[in-house]
């Protein structure tokens, strides 16, 4: 008799469920679009019990890359799509369409015990083309400068090269690493370091330049009056339907753009 009833009971749940139709979404790409994706996500599930999103990294590039090859729902970007991305998308018949999720600035870090409060983007480029090697070339102390950057298919570093290098090579000794926390780790540890990260991922732990004699905020970064900001942006191919742009439109909402304020970046609204 109880193996009749568990059998009835197994055949029940099979023929009712025992769960909502689960609808998945998919995102990859940037690292620095990383922490909102995955606070948003965690969130808008809490509210969808049938929706599975799940979130990886991989940088920018990654992100658009994915949504051209169809392997992601949505690809999150540091930076704008590229020329050759878009018209890649269109040789494709894919409809590469943007949106912004939030606002941010590239904040330039050193280390605590370095005595530079403020750089020019003039001399950020010296700096990181070589020109300059030693900090007492800004009026710092007799320290080598020891140049921390992004890896190439990061969206921050391609930000970075076009607002700040223009078209001038960053040094070859550059110390390329694959993420904002990584940066924020080594910058820290290592003295006459300099490296630049998202406004998200400040910690009191290293200093902050100003540059072009702006402090970076949320203020200065929305009114475009801080030199180096951004948008930061979801990509998806066409317009989104069902489970991909009820989260979207989550994350845009007032709740959603709540959550992004708490990662440290700027509202859109």
């Amino acid at each position: 008799m109880k193996k009749i009833m568990i059998l009835l009971i197994v055949s029940l749940m099979g023929i009712f469920g025992c769960g909502k139709n689960v609808e998945k979404v998919t995102i990859a790409g940037s690292t620095t679009v990383l922490p909102i994706a995955q606070s948003t996500a965690e969130a808008f599930m809490g509210e969808n019990d049938n929706a599975d999103v799940s979130v990886r990294g991989g940088g920018s590039s990654v992100g658009i890359v994915s949504v051209l090859e169809g392997t992601v729902d949505i690809g999150n970007a540091s930076r704008l799509a590229k020329d050759k991305e878009i018209k890649k998308a269109k040789e494709a018949n894919i409809d590469l369409v943007q949106h912004i999720v939030a606002f941010d600035g590239i904040a330039v870090i050193t280390d605590r015990g370095n005595s530079v409060a403020e750089i020019s983007l003039d001399d950020l480029r010296k700096i990181y083309s070589g020109e300059y090697t030693n900090w007492k070339q800004l009026g710092g102390s007799d320290q080598t400068i020891v140049v921390i950057s992004r890896d190439a298919s990061s969206g921050t570093f391609e930000t970075f090269e076009k607002r700040v290098m223009h078209e001038e090579e960053i040094i070859a000794s550059a110390l390329n690493l694959g993420s904002n926390n990584a940066v924020v780790t080594s910058v820290k540890s290592t003295e006459g370091a300099i490296g630049y990260i998202g406004y998200g991922y400040i910690i009191p732990e290293v200093n902050v330049l100003n540059v072009d004699g702006v402090k970076i905020s949320k203020e200065a970064i929305k009114s475009g009056e801080y030199a180096i900001s951004r948008s930061l942006q979801m990509y998806t191919n066409g317009q989104p339907e069902g489970m991909a742009k009820k989260y979207l439109d989550f994350v845009k909402s007032a709740k959603g753009q709540k959550i992004v304020a708490k990662q440290g970046f700027v509202e859109i609204n």
